[in-house]
């Protein structure tokens, strides 16, 4: 099964084709002006330096929360109107999921940390256990403080979060503390698709009609009309025709 997925939640988009257990092509860019235009060239070439056209893919993954909701809307707008020309099934990962799933290590609760302004962080808690990934507490917008509220035990920290509070999070739990790699803090799309794989073999997709984003908490600006694919892009014709 061939799957593009693309990560648009935090600073970091990412796209990547993947292969079962194959990565194909990842391309990143760290640009924080990255837009719609700029996320389908990043898509032209991973399925290029896949040797891929969008047709020879089986399914199409994203992260649909939490996150930028700017980063958001580009990132699920673009896969829906991509499956809306294709007719291509989708499924939406969450991306602390994916952080979690980057460093998941057995006996040791893993604490992913997403940067939400405001002095907030969007969080949840997981374990490994016998070569799964358990989620302990739902996906949460908290303080920092808060979101580390209750740790007792080794817990291992991974995302932008825990970087911009990893002073905080140290003065509070001590040894117990663990940060993972610089290279571990950003969802990769390679990892959302491996994520979203067991979904499509059993046929557990999401309605690109009726999707909605996990944003957790309201967007400072407001959304004028219901979340919809687009449709008729001539950036999402060029990606699909090519």
């Amino acid at each position: 099964m061939r799957i593009l997925a693309v990560d648009t939640s935090t600073r970091s988009y990412s796209v990547a084709v993947v292969e079962q257990n194959d990565l194909l092509a990842e391309v990143t860019s760290g640009n924080s002006q990255t837009h719609s235009r700029q996320l389908m060239s990043m898509i032209h070439s991973a399925l290029g330096l896949a040797g891929l056209d969008l047709s020879m893919t089986d399914g199409l993954s994203f992260v649909y929360g939490p996150g930028s909701f700017t980063g958001l809307r580009i990132g699920i707008s673009t896969i829906l109107g991509l499956a809306a020309a294709t007719q291509k099934p989708i499924v939406g990962i969450s991306g602390l999921d994916a952080l979690a799933m980057q460093v998941a290590t057995p006996d040791i609760t893993i604490c992913p940390l997403i940067d939400a302004r405001r002095n907030e962080v969007y969080c949840a808690r997981y374990r490994w256990i016998n070569g799964e990934l358990i989620k302990d507490a739902a996906e949460q917008v908290l303080s920092p403080e808060f979101a580390i509220s209750g740790l007792n035990t080794p817990t291992l920290f991974t995302g932008n979060g825990a970087t911009l509070y990893q002073e905080m999070i140290r003065n509070r739990l001590g040894d117990s503390a663990r940060f993972a790699l610089n290279c571990q803090n950003t969802p990769r799309a390679s990892t959302v698709a491996w994520i979203s794989m067991k979904r499509f073999e059993i046929g557990d997709v999401d309605d690109i009609y009726r999707f909605e984003p996990m944003y957790i908490r309201r967007p400072d600006a407001k959304i004028p009309a219901p979340f919809k694919p687009f449709q008729g892009s001539s950036s999402v014709k060029e990606i699909v025709e090519n």
